[in-house]
């Protein structure tokens, strides 16, 4: 294998998801209206946009066709968040300092993984579920997470989950002083998240190939579209959910940071 070179995966789906309305125009994925509330998750737009994203790449629940199916204990989800559902965790703070009593909905909403428990419900997942945070190349440290769970034979795939909401004051003030540290990664604009339905390639995938490399950071080729520079660290990511959706190409390199 070349050097640099990391591995080859099928892409079974993709899906993007982007603000609505005038912040929308011009970006992959844009909504044409405000999404759906989902019951137990309140406030925040965070678990709305995972559960769009993973609903759209993965089919509806209860569908003969839906990419779960009978590969429920097959199936892992890994999601990909820098700052996670900021607005829950900044309300639940901001109550408590003012004397109020606490609300248990937020401290369970406040979990990244708590709308991928609901998720599993829905679709009768049982496979891992796994969030991470980091700062340079959240989406390719996702991508390497997926990589390394696919070497396991008992899971049939993996969705990998990018997303972040629009950032706050707190949000952008860590941001700021993260970046005159020297490190940390751009932060979208507005509300972006993206998903990635990959298995390993078998003789009868017949879908689209994402080969991971290290040859430079952070930026996908191959046929994906152009990255948006407003959605920060999911710009290189949501171009390849984007274009992989269409199902226009056959092949994808995803570069990671070294």
């Amino acid at each position: 294998m070349p050097s640099g070179l990391l591995s080859h995966r099928a892409i079974v789906d993709a899906a993007c998801l982007t603000p609505w309305g005038d912040e929308a125009s011009g970006l992959p994925g844009a909504a044409s209206q405000e999404l759906p509330p989902i019951v137990g998750f309140a406030i925040s737009r965070f678990g709305p946009l995972v559960h769009a994203v993973a609903t759209a790449c993965l089919g509806p629940t209860g569908a003969p066709d839906n990419h779960v199916g009978r590969y429920g204990a097959g199936t892992a989800i890994v999601l990909a968040t820098m700052y996670g559902d900021a607005v829950t965790v900044d309300t639940a703070t901001q109550w408590a300092v003012a004397g109020n009593l606490s609300n248990p909905l937020l401290f369970f909403q406040s979990v990244s993984t708590s709308i991928l428990s609901h998720l599993t419900r829905r679709y009768g997942i049982h496979g891992p579920l796994t969030c991470i945070s980091a700062i340079h190349d959240p989406a390719g440290d996702a991508l390497r997470v997926a990589d390394a769970l696919l070497d396991d034979l008992e899971l049939h795939q993996v969705l990998v989950i990018g997303v972040e909401t629009k950032p706050n004051e707190r949000v952008c003030r860590v941001s700021e002083l993260a970046a005159a540290d020297g490190w940390g990664s751009r932060l979208p604009a507005g509300d972006a998240a993206a998903a990635l339905l990959l298995r390993r390639i078998e003789t009868d995938t017949g879908v689209a190939r994402l080969t991971l490399s290290e040859t430079s950071p952070g930026s996908a080729s191959g046929g994906s579209g152009e990255p948006v520079r407003s959605l920060g660290w999911l710009s290189n990511f949501m171009a390849l959910c984007a274009d992989a959706g269409t199902r226009r190409h056959e092949t994808y390199t995803y570069k990671l940071s070294l």
